[in-house]
């Protein structure tokens, strides 16, 4: 039995505030101890000046039962208690050190016991503003029970098998957190929307929410585990003119209907999709402790088309055939999609289709007019402000011409989108704490008021253009002489899809990352223009970065390393070579989706909590594919609350707010689009399906639109220049030459593509351009230059030897 002192770690009376310590302290290295009847986890902080005491049992193999001290001690204290709990131990073996860990992944039960899982060994892979971001090197799983009290079924036949499907998903490739940033979250949100801890791993990027849900429920804080986050993290220290700058690319997997290639396709009933990653871009310079830094970042985004469709996995056809179900008549889950997106970035929502128009066999291309008739069919209940944008492009069409070409276009693209959305840029103090905060809400300050990204983009934009008067300076932050502007957010998204989102959309994502580069570069005062050309050795260092994203993205959800023929092209490889590698990656996604994903899916749903095994009801393995799973005998699918749910697909909990009938008011729709605000976790999705869906030709339907950010009139963006290029019509454009499946509703594809000098004899109101705008350091001739093209023409920038086509 343990004495009355080991009792007493839980029992002492803490005089300072624990909840004060816990927000202002984190625990970052810790010990494991056991004895016969109990573990003892001991936390400090990096300074080792906080220490705590944790206490789990080991006797109940059924229960997780889990109990923190709320005594805050020194070191001297904590070893002290550790011998007194020793001392009163002896006759059972007394206290034993088991490991050092560096944070708790979570706890889990299959058919007997729960087991601990811990992270043992950890590399730094980067830092934001100091705060450092870790990778997984080593991590163990603990039985809590000791032998004497192991339950019968802990080394059961099918026990074993399910901590085997565990260990396949491996901690060590791809997942990564931080102690003291909320690695899940843009720092957009981490400066100016922070979520508590507690609801930040509640996000849809942390992969560990089931298994932490259980401590965190228990402790009501996040001490002692960490949040891991799924897909791409890397910082590289870059250079332009011998000035150093770090770039940090991340890639974020959403953890909702998540899954394998096959097995994972589309949308859910409630608005998920497939494949959904956040990427973001964080440019800043290092400077000395205690100096203010700029920083900026972008963030974009892809996922599956969001319509009801899947492809089944076959080992006799290399690419099946696409099944698209008509269920979804009038297409509620793809509404809801959207309405998440609108909530998660703010407006506009730009969609990049690049799945491919004309086919021989149609495949891709019957996805293709049903995502526009999904487009349409939205947009009608829409005002212009709130409609979707969207650009369907066939990327693979326009690759076999040459891949500058390719690049040249979705650049011109990607610089436009920028001015629609902006980017997101401030100075921060090394305790990343916005230096001007006035003109920003502090997470505190925000209460249950709508603080979505479009509603505080409008009052910031406000609070800039009264403090302006307060900056200084030009925009150039040359030889350590800070000139201070405006701060400036990114307010709507540009989310990019091809049929796997993965080899075509990072060519696109690669284009939109090199835009947004030169105008981060740009706002920190790096460079003068905004342009970066392509033969810049800066946008093959960018090139790598993103072809490394990738392949890590395309191994996760495909594979195999992802296709860059583009990027191959561009660096001048032997074509037969080329040609040689994408054909051997192409056998490896086969096999890899033919005989490895069935497992591989099995182990993720597991690993998020929606299979949870029960003895008596059949096993996963004996389960059909989880393409098929309806809630069949066995299965148990939970929802955030433990409630027993049979769903279509398996997803863990709301992320959208429930919506009434698919017959619901236009005002009612509208709604949705126009409120921002955060989604009510606690309400399902809808339910509106039905058998069949319409046929409406949305290449003959009248879309509107609205080109500008609500904060930026159109002429003052684009002066009288945007009767040319900015669409006044409520039509959708196509090539002029004949190419009627390329379309889109807000920006000319004719001026896209065409040739020529568009600056030469346009006239400009360079006066009144972009006084307010959102995007960080644009003046009208980085307007002009960087998105309309220059009077100079080049092959390799962006829209140099574009023109616009005549449309009188």
């Amino acid at each position: 039995m343990e004495s009355s002192a080991a009792e007493n770690c839980n029992d002492v009376n803490n005089n300072e505030s624990s909840s004060q310590s816990q927000t202002s302290t984190c625990m970052q290295k810790f010990r494991l101890y056991e004895t016969r009847s109990n573990f003892y986890m001991i936390g400090r902080d990096k300074s080792r000046t906080y220490w705590r005491v944790l206490k789990i049992d080991r006797l109940d193999p059924t229960e997780l039962n889990i109990r923190e001290d709320s005594t805050s001690y020194t070191e001297g204290e904590c070893f002290e208690l550790l011998r007194r709990i020793h001392e009163g131990n002896k006759s059972t073996g007394g206290l034993k050190f088991v490991t050092v860990c560096y944070g708790i992944v979570g706890f889990i039960k299959f058919l007997g016991p729960y087991y601990m899982l811990l992270i043992t060994k950890r590399r730094q892979i980067g830092a934001i503003c100091g705060h450092n971001v870790y990778a997984v090197s080593k991590c163990e799983m603990i039985p809590l029970p000791n032998s004497t009290v192991n339950s019968s079924l802990a080394d059961s036949k099918n026990e074993n098998r399910y901590k085997k499907l565990l260990c396949t998903v491996d901690l060590t490739k791809n997942f990564f957190f931080s102690y003291s940033y909320h690695v899940m979250c843009s720092l957009q949100e981490n400066l100016y929307n922070s979520e508590p801890d507690q609801v930040a791993y509640e996000t849809m990027f942390v992969w560990n929410e089931f298994l932490t849900r259980g401590i965190r429920n228990h402790l009501q804080n996040t001490l002692w585990t960490v949040a891991l986050v799924y897909g791409f993290f890397k910082q590289a220290t870059l250079s332009v003119s011998g000035r150093d700058f770090k770039l940090t690319l991340i890639a974020r997997r959403s953890r909702h209907y998540a899954g394998t290639r096959y097995l994972k396709r589309g949308v859910d009933e409630k608005g998920r999709v497939a494949n959904d990653v956040e990427t973001e871009q964080i440019v800043f310079e290092d400077v000395p402790d205690g100096l203010p830094t700029q920083i900026t970042s972008i963030v974009q985004n892809r996922g599956s088309i969001p319509l009801f469709w899947s492809q089944e996995t076959s080992r006799l056809n290399i690419k099946p055939d696409i099944i698209l179900s008509k269920k979804d008549q009038n297409y509620e889950a793809t509404r809801l999609h959207f309405e998440n997106l609108v909530e998660r970035y703010g407006k506009p929502i730009i969609i990049l289709n690049l799945i491919k128009t004309q086919e021989k066999k149609p495949r891709e291309s019957i996805l293709r007019q049903e995502f526009a008739n999904a487009i349409d069919f939205i947009n009608k209940d829409l005002s212009k402000e709130n409609q979707l944008r969207f650009l369907h492009w066939d990327l693979h069409k326009h690759s076999r011409g040459k891949a500058t070409n390719v690049l040249l276009f979705l650049g011109k693209m990607a610089a436009y989108v920028l001015t629609l959305t902006g980017f997101f840029y401030c100075r921060v103090t090394s305790a990343l704490r916005p230096e001007e905060c006035m003109a920003w809400p502090y997470s505190e300050n925000i209460g249950d008021g709508d603080m979505s990204p479009t509603k505080y983009c409008n009052n910031v934009n406000e609070d800039a253009n009264r403090l302006e008067g307060n900056y200084s300076g030009d925009n150039n932050v040359a030889n350590g002489n800070h000139s201070v502007k405006p701060p400036t957010i990114q307010s709507g998204v540009l989310r990019t899809n091809c049929i796997d989102c993965l080899d075509r959309t990072n060519v696109a994502q690669y284009a939109y990352g090199l835009a947004a580069l030169g105008h981060q570069l740009h706002a920190l005062g790096i460079k003068d223009t905004t342009e970066i050309d392509l033969d810049d050795p800066l946008a093959d260092e960018l090139m790598d970065l993103y072809e490394r994203m990738g392949d890590t993205l395309a191994h996760q959800y495909g594979g195999s390393a992802a296709h860059h023929k583009i990027f191959s092209e561009r660096r001048g490889q032997w074509r037969a070579a080329t040609q040689s590698q994408e054909f051997f990656r192409t056998l490896q996604r086969y096999y890899s989706n033919a005989y490895m994903d069935a497992e591989k899916q099995d182990a993720i749903n597991v690993f998020l909590g929606q299979f949870q095994p029960q003895p008596g009801k059949p096993a996963l393995w004996e389960l059909d594919s989880d393409q098929h799973y309806r809630g069949r005998n066995g299965l148990t699918i939970v929802d955030e609350d433990g409630r027993s749910l049979f769903k279509r697909s398996f997803s863990d909990g709301n992320i959208l707010r429930q919506t009434g009938s698919p017959m619901s008011a236009t005002n009612d729709k509208q709604e949705k689009f126009t409120n921002s605000t955060m989604p009510d976790r606690s309400q399902g999705g809808s339910n509106g399906l039905s058998d069949s869906s319409p046929e409406i030709s949305t290449c003959e339907s009248d879309i509107s639109y609205s080109r500008c950010t609500p904060s930026m009139p159109r002429r003052q963006l684009f002066g009288d220049m945007q009767r040319d290029h900015c669409l006044e019509t409520d039509h959708i454009f196509f090539y002029e030459h004949g190419d009627a499946f390329n379309c889109s509703n807000f920006v000319d594809l004719d001026w896209l593509s065409s040739s020529g000098n568009s600056c030469e004899d346009e006239p400009f109101e360079r006066s009144s351009v972009l006084t307010s705008s959102p995007v960080a350091g644009l003046s009208s001739e980085n307007v002009v230059n960087g998105i309309l093209g220059e009077t100079t023409p080049s092959s390799s920038e962006y829209g140099s030897s574009m023109k616009a086509a005549d449309r009188n």
